[in-house]
């Protein structure tokens, strides 16, 4: 079982190519569940959705979305929160119903509560038909970091210092420690995974989640045994890759 592996030429084609299987997937299932990710990688697949929705009448109304995660402790509105990077860089440029906008909630009083929560509105919706993911420099998918357990479901995760470290340079200083995301179980119960990677900082850890042993010290590595992986990455991400077959 060998994922599908796109090289793009660069981030702008990565980006291109990631939108094209999203829409195929909206135009296949108008209807679908979209399990979305934050951060600098799936920023240009963004942009070019919401340029497909715009000019070429790609229509979002049916669609329901799941984010992975959000930071615990934080509001909504906070500029570090992941609702707020959602709606400025996707939502508010598409015409997705606003009760189909789905993230957890990182100022929930009860975590436990709302993490089952969470993965009941997974199950209600019909599960995620597509997951787009990127991947942290330490292996980690949404916010399972290295050592969480195959069998996680939504869980409070606490971030290692790399990962903050790398959120910071991302998204400004303050990154919460602790963060509400769906569990290994959660991302690979999903039909489909779209797995997004660029530049040479990644080439590493994309080789070890692919081709390495499937190992909890790289929670990437699960996604070997996910039967529709579609790995997209720019040729910088794929120097150590060669063949996946």
């Amino acid at each position: 079982m060998h994922p599908e592996l796109i090289i793009a030429e660069d981030y702008q084609d990565l980006s291109r190519k990631a939108a094209l299987r999203v829409a195929e997937q909206i135009k296949e299932k108008p209807t679908t569940v979209l399990g979305l990710a934050t951060g600098k990688t799936p920023l240009g697949l963004y942009r070019e959705l919401i340029r497909l929705h715009q000019e070429e009448g790609l229509d979002f109304s049916r669609v329901k979305t799941f984010n992975l995660d959000e930071y615990y402790g934080i509001s909504p509105e906070d500029k570090r929160s992941f609702h707020y990077y959602m709606w400025e860089n996707l939502f508010k440029h598409l015409n997705i119903p606003r009760g189909n906008i789905h993230l957890p909630d990182g100022g929930a009083q009860d975590i436990e509560e709302e993490c089952r929560r969470y993965e009941e509105a997974i199950r209600e919706a019909g599960g995620i038909d597509l997951q787009v993911l990127g991947i942290g420099s330490n292996g980690h998918i949404g916010f399972n970091e290295p050592g969480t357990e195959w069998g996680s479901l939504t869980h409070l995760a606490q971030l290692t210092p790399e990962t903050i470290k790398d959120n910071e340079e991302e998204g400004g200083e303050g990154i919460p420690g602790f963060a509400l995301t769906m569990g290994i179980k959660t991302i690979m119960r999903a039909n489909r995974i779209l797995l997004l990677a660029y530049g040479e900082s990644k080439a590493n850890i994309i080789a070890r989640a692919l081709k390495g042993p499937v190992d909890k010290s790289v929670p990437a590595s699960i996604l070997q045994l996910h039967p529709g992986l579609v790995v997209i990455v720019d040729k910088e991400a794929a120097k150590f890759l060669g063949s996946l077959t």
